[in-house]
């Protein structure tokens, strides 16, 4: 196996890797979330074990940018913060395993020894809302059999409430999801783009599916 450790911890970092090497596997290190962004990007790992702790980007961040950008390398996320929404915000951001720091070499190599038996991680499906389908791997969206084009932002959006269909969907949560650090959370960027969407992928087919959740929020209709 080919594993990426993303630790800022140089000793912890030197310790696993030396201890997996021990074992026979490849291991690169990366000490941040960027540089493990362009890592995991440009090589074929099979595991990436990622702190949460980091500088500049955490390490929820950069799993979840790893999966919007097509990464589907499984993660194993090693951390000290054991409190379960810290868990299930892990999960939910795309790891697929949560190993808590202090832990046994054994245990973690039980854990990727796991990860090795899943064989070939699965790109995600295409997205179907009703008529309206989205391709997260191709980046392509379909209302019936008429295609769609979107801008990047659009796109992230509507892949957000795609991947939670009938959900009332936050303004914040929008945000969370859709936009990066630069943007103004005083804004009505989401607003804006609702609007653009529904331009896109509503009014030209005469429906509403796209409705907005008064005090609340939006919420893609499941018809």
């Amino acid at each position: 196996m080919r594993v990426l450790i993303v630790e800022d911890d140089s000793k912890l970092a030197d310790a696993v890797q030396r201890g997996l090497r021990g074992e026979g596997l490849i291991v690169d290190v990366a000490g941040c979330g960027e540089d493990a962004l362009w890592m995991a990007e440009s090589a074929e790992f099979d595991a990436v074990l990622l702190d949460i702790m980091l500088p500049g980007i955490d390490g929820f961040e950069t799993c979840r940018r790893l999966r919007a950008d097509g990464v589907w390398t499984p993660i194993i996320m090693l951390t000290a913060r054991d409190a379960v929404p810290d868990r299930v915000r892990g999960l939910d951001v795309g790891a697929d395993d949560y190993l808590v720091k202090p832990f046994a070499l054994d245990e973690l190599l039980a854990r990727l020894r796991a990860i090795a038996r899943r064989g070939p991680v699965e790109r995600p499906v295409v997205l179907a809302v009703g008529d309206l389908r989205l391709d997260p791997s191709s980046r392509r969206v379909w209302r019936g059999e008429s295609e769609i084009g979107l801008s990047a932002k659009e796109f992230a959006l509507l892949e957000t409430f795609m991947r939670r269909p009938g959900e009332v969907l936050s303004h914040l949560q929008l945000l969370e999801h859709a936009w990066d650090f630069d943007y103004e959370n005083r804004s009505n960027v989401v607003e804006v783009y609702v609007r653009y969407l529904r331009e896109k992928i509503d009014r030209p087919f005469g429906l509403q599916s796209l409705e907005t959740v008064r005090g609340a929020g939006y919420r893609l209709r499941i018809r």
